[in-house]
């Protein structure tokens, strides 16, 4: 049965995140994706890194039959392991050994203003407690800076996702920066992207 799940942003913006990753990631390891969505990306990245083990989870049911389908798709079952069932917001995260064994990177694409601040909170805690020292946590979405839109179409976003759910919204750069300041992590680049958004690199110290 095919349950994928087609996220037309996922076909936009694959490229753009999957150059900057290919500069950034490990030529061997586990990658961590957090809130996979569709599974379009982690199987793009997949594909595209057959070095590394690409470990996709997500809260949602819907989600995780779509991930899997996706990789049975794309014929990557004997590379690829099926979708975790992970909440972010969820503190212990419970992984596998083969996760935690070989963990090299984390990497989560456009969940934090899709779910509430203390979601932001428990993903620095968590990578720091499970990244390796020089390990990177890399998250992509759209942001705000010093308390300010960095465009009207980000405004308008903001607007709209917070009157959905008061909880949710555009975080602040300078808040995540503020959140680093006891952690054992540190901000090393922040790139610009397509469509207003940004990657975030954050390195385990």
């Amino acid at each position: 049965m095919d349950q994928r799940l087609f996220f037309p942003a996922t076909e936009r913006n694959r490229e753009p995140i999957g150059d900057l990753l290919e500069r950034m990631l490990p030529a061997r390891g586990v990658v961590l994706e957090l809130a996979s969505g569709s599974g379009e990306h982690a199987v793009a990245f997949q594909q595209r890194f057959p070095g590394l083990r690409w470990q996709a989870s997500d809260p949602n049911p819907d989600h995780r039959a779509s991930i899997n389908s996706w990789i049975r798709h794309a014929g990557l079952d004997h590379v690829m392991p099926h979708a975790l069932e992970l909440d972010v917001e969820q503190r212990p995260w419970s992984l596998p050994s083969h996760v935690t064994d070989d963990l090299k990177t984390m990497v989560c694409i456009n969940l934090l203003h899709i779910s509430p601040p203390t979601c932001t909170e428990a993903l620095l805690m968590e990578a720091c407690e499970r990244l390796p020292e020089d390990g990177l946590l890399i998250i992509y979405g759209p942001f705000c800076r010093n308390g300010r839109q960095t465009s009207a179409s980000n405004a308008a976003f903001d607007v709209s996702l917070r009157q959905r759910n008061p909880l949710w919204g555009l975080r602040d750069l300078q808040w995540i920066d503020s959140l680093l300041g006891p952690l054992p992590m540190d901000t090393i680049g922040c790139h610009e992207m397509p469509a207003n958004n940004n990657t975030l690199v954050l390195k385990r110290s």
